[in-house]
């Protein structure tokens, strides 16, 4: 079953070479096989070996990004009507997004912590190429940005992953190298600081890749350098992968020093999370707005799991990983063939297609700030819950409860910037006639039905957490 999720974007990779018209069709077809065989993965009983562990988290990860792989599909085809795209860059795009597939899946099912390190250095490499398929010399300029921050912060995690390995060889051997050993065994570690160490490097070159501080800006000029569907592929599927490995680095940590996991990642957390809400407070267009969002989302879904609210963080991780590409893609709309008009940029959509599109992307607008029903909303009250009671239970009450406070109040400014520009899009500006593709409204409506799917299934996501 293991060799059969590598198979749809193997057949990518290969296609992509392929220089005829038919390709162009082929490649979509093709690239929505990729959720085949992760639904029949959840028909088979939980797997592991040395190298690889298919349990119900990562079942889970993999069914979420197999649905935003879709969805960025769909996307794909409408693509030449907001830029200039040619077929080679097209077929460039194709087959680095075949290779960051693998990688993603490398990363996701990983037993040994080496495989997972190569997981992600093979995404990583194959989206600076997925930037690059954009012509200009912004594109290229970011595409080199990301290629040395990202080696940076991939350098940091490698030299974490030594030393844990280090800290926990002299007790496990050669077996100290498996993540599924590492959490059946790791009360016998004697080198724990060694492992600390190890988890902070971890941990840094993981928040670094999601744009955490001090590396808030490159993320959101990246994205803004790329083609929208890249910018989807960034948040639904790389920052998910990368979030799996801090979800397992970290229940780890918390069996070796629960106070100094906490401590670590609330202080990252907040830091990050002052200047993202300053700079969303000062944004201009919607690729920098999404993307500073994004960081938010994901140090919310980083502190919810480290306060022992699974769930929360789960199905955060999940509605972030549907609304945040979704609205990525509708950004090539919105923007109006490069035009960053805030104001009116929900007005002038005729027809069937354009009053759904402005529908859903007008839902999604309040849907990723938590307004009810939207699935965020009960992450963000369940999340809260468990940060509550993790500060009830802890020795220093006000401490947690002032830092509790304060994520509060910087997600409400958030709440009003968000909420202000969504009045502006609606209400403000001179109408215009826009076209809306068949493409783009699929996308949409693939996403906002996996949030639906989502809101009426909350117990399958309990049940991850009991596996």
């Amino acid at each position: 079953m293991l060799e059969l999720l590598f198979l749809p974007p193997l057949a990518i990779f290969i296609l992509s070479f392929f220089k005829t018209n038919n390709i162009k069709k082929l490649l979509p077809v093709i690239s929505s096989l990729i959720l085949l065989p992760t639904l029949l993965l959840l028909f088979t009983p939980n797997y592991h070996s040395n190298l690889f562990l298919i349990d119900n988290l990562a079942k889970f990860i993999l069914i979420v990004s197999a649905i935003v792989g879709i969805g960025v599909t769909f996307a794909l085809e409408s693509l030449q009507h907001h830029v200039t795209i040619a077929e080679r860059q097209y077929r460039r795009f194709y087959r680095f997004f075949g290779l960051f597939w693998i990688g993603m899946i490398l990363s996701v099912v990983a037993n040994n912590l080496g495989i997972f390190w190569v997981g992600l250095e093979f995404a990583t490499l194959s989206t600076v190429y997925m930037i690059k398929t954009n012509n200009t010399s912004f594109a290229h300029k970011e595409a080199w940005n990301y290629m040395i921050v990202g080696t940076i912060a991939i350098s940091l995690i490698l030299f974490g992953i030594i030393l844990i390995y280090a800290a926990a060889k002299p007790m496990l051997g050669e077996k100290a190298i498996e993540f599924l050993t590492l959490q059946q065994h790791i009360s016998q570690i004697g080198a724990k600081y060694l492992f600390e160490i190890g988890f902070a490097f971890v941990a840094i070159g993981s928040f670094i890749k999601m744009g955490f501080f001090p590396m808030n800006l490159w993320l959101a000029n990246i994205e803004r350098a790329a083609h929208y569907p890249v910018a989807a592929l960034f948040s639904g599927i790389l920052e998910s992968a990368i979030m799996s490995g801090f979800f397992r680095f970290s229940l780890l940590a918390k069996q070796v020093n629960e106070s100094h996991l906490i401590g670590f990642t609330y202080i990252y957390a907040l830091l990050t999370l002052f200047i993202v809400a300053f700079l969303i407070y000062r944004v201009k267009d919607f690729m920098r707005l999404f993307s500073l969002s994004g960081i938010e989302h994901m140090l919310l879904i980083a502190i919810f799991w480290v306060s022992g609210g699974y769930f929360a963080a789960l199905l955060h991780f999940a509605a972030h990983a549907f609304i945040k590409p979704a609205l990525f893609i509708a950004t090539g709309v919105l923007e109006s063939k490069g035009k960053y008009h805030i104001a009116g940029a929900l007005r002038g959509y005729s027809g069937v297609k354009g009053k759904l599109f402005w529908l859903i992307v007008g839902l999604l607008m309040l849907a990723i700030v938590g307004l009810p029903p939207s699935p965020i909303f009960f992450s963000e009250l369940f999340g809260f819950g468990a940060m509550v009671d993790m500060a009830k239970a802890s020795h220093h009450l006000l401490l947690m409860f002032s830092g509790i406070l304060l994520v509060l109040l910087l997600l409400a400014l958030i709440f009003y910037k968000f909420v202000e520009i969504y009045q502006s899009m609606k209400y403000e500006g001179k109408e215009e006639s826009k076209e809306v593709y068949a493409s783009e409204v699929s996308a949409l409506v693939l996403f906002s039905a996996a949030l639906l799917v989502l809101l009426a299934n909350f117990s399958a996501i309990e049940s991850i957490i009991q596996g």
